[in-house]
């Protein structure tokens, strides 16, 4: 049972960091975060120290080297990572896209994508599949929500031909939890193929919201974004490469980020972690921002202890969802993370109640496939937030 009273009182003193709360009721982290004070004051001095020492020069150079190591050791800890192993991106797109473009696909490979991931990265596999001569295996995962084993349909789409798993951890459209270790473990272990079957995720809704360890995960990659969950600015992500897969990935988009240099100016080998998959300039006051929200984050509690509040405060959302006549969760059980998906059963449009929610201060958002209403909390959504939407929806659609 939610203790309203416990929660709300933790969350006093949270909720002051972000002040695009104040006069509004937001249900889209999973699009995107609402920025802590901290992050744009931590944006807006990076700027400033910029301008003010020259924004190239040695010093500043200096400087920035040292918050690009920073930033990485950051997201490293936040994932239960190495610091090598984190290219930093600008959103999962990209991350996705150094994966899929750096493998040397032969005609004839096979890759395994799941009913449930997002149209960007769908698209790139189509352009992959006519390019190279890949096949693409689509598996029916979204009939797994409420019965049904997630990881018993992918194996049972494997081949000696699969090269690549494409997933999402956390299921943007329904809310579902995939079991990722055990995946993982199912697709290196495939008996049939004569190299091991690696496993790309879209980390974008899990990312900030899940309780990760990607290490003990054994996950081949990780793309991921720190503008939703983790609330950070838009333009800063990254991308985890497990160790034991750097050396199946070429880079495709190449520059001075990545390669090392001789004292005549010119290129003479690849860096040897992360780095070697990221290009040139970026914008840098962006990593500062990132890095003030993970503080905010760490600050108020560990990842583990985040996740518990989230399930929490999710709980309560679905059980109030589902005592509305009219309203039914995709999802028959309370949910493992912070997307709570939703049908109205009468006749009444989707795209009208999230029109007319907003039109009263509450965003949500629509989903195409499977149609339905998402709505996302976080660690720092009110009890009564979840209260008045759940009043809201209820006189909307009554």
């Amino acid at each position: 049972m939610i203790n309203i009273q416990e929660i709300t009182s933790l969350l006093e003193q949270q909720r002051q960091e972000f002040p695009s709360l104040n006069n509004k009721v937001y249900f889209n982290f999973g699009g995107q975060g609402t920025l802590p004070r901290s992050a744009l004051e931590a944006i807006i001095d990076a700027h400033e120290f910029l301008q003010q020492k020259g924004p190239f020069s040695l010093r500043v150079n200096s400087w920035l080297q040292q918050k690009e190591a920073l930033l990485r050791q950051e997201l490293a800890q936040e994932f239960n990572v190495y610091p090598q192993t984190i290219s930093l991106t600008e959103n999962v797109t990209v991350g996705c896209n150094i994966i899929l473009w750096g493998i040397d696909w032969q005609e004839g490979d096979r890759i395994l994508i799941t009913d449930c991931e997002h149209p960007g990265i769908i698209a790139i596999v189509k352009e992959i599949a006519r390019r190279f001569g890949v096949e693409i295996v689509v598996c029916p995962i979204l009939k797994t929500l409420n019965q049904g084993d997630p990881t018993t349909v992918i194996q049972d789409y494997l081949t000696p031909k699969t090269r690549l798993v494409i997933l999402s951890h956390l299921l943007w459209n329904t809310g579902q939890v995939l079991p990722l270790n055990e995946i993982v473990d199912t697709c290196h272990h495939f008996a049939y193929g004569d190299h091991p079957i690696m496993v790309l995720v879209d980390a974008a809704q899990s990312a900030g919201s899940l309780s990760l360890n990607l290490t003990a995960s054994d996950v081949d990659f990780y793309a991921f974004t720190g503008h939703k969950w983790l609330c950070g600015p838009v333009g800063v992500g990254g991308l985890y490469i497990r160790p034991e897969s750097f050396d199946h990935l070429n880079p495709t988009f190449i520059g001075w980020r990545g390669i090392d240099i001789n004292g005549n100016g010119q290129p003479i080998a690849w860096k040897n972690d992360g780095r070697r998959f990221e290009v040139a300039s970026s914008a840098y006051p962006q990593y500062e921002g990132l890095r003030a929200a993970l503080a905010v984050h760490q600050n108020w509690g560990g990842v583990e202890k985040r996740y518990e509040q989230i399930c929490q405060l999710s709980a309560y959302l679905w059980k109030g969802l589902s005592e509305i006549k009219g309203i039914q969760c995709l999802k028959n059980s309370v949910p493992e993370a912070g997307l709570v998906s939703f049908q109205v059963t009468q006749n009444f449009a989707h795209e009208q109640l999230v029109r007319e929610l907003e039109e009263k201060g509450f965003l949500l958002r629509t989903i195409y496939y499977p149609d339905c209403v998402r709505a996302c909390i976080h660690y720092f959504t009110l009890p009564a937030e979840i209260e008045q939407l759940v009043e809201a929806i209820d006189s909307i659609i009554g």
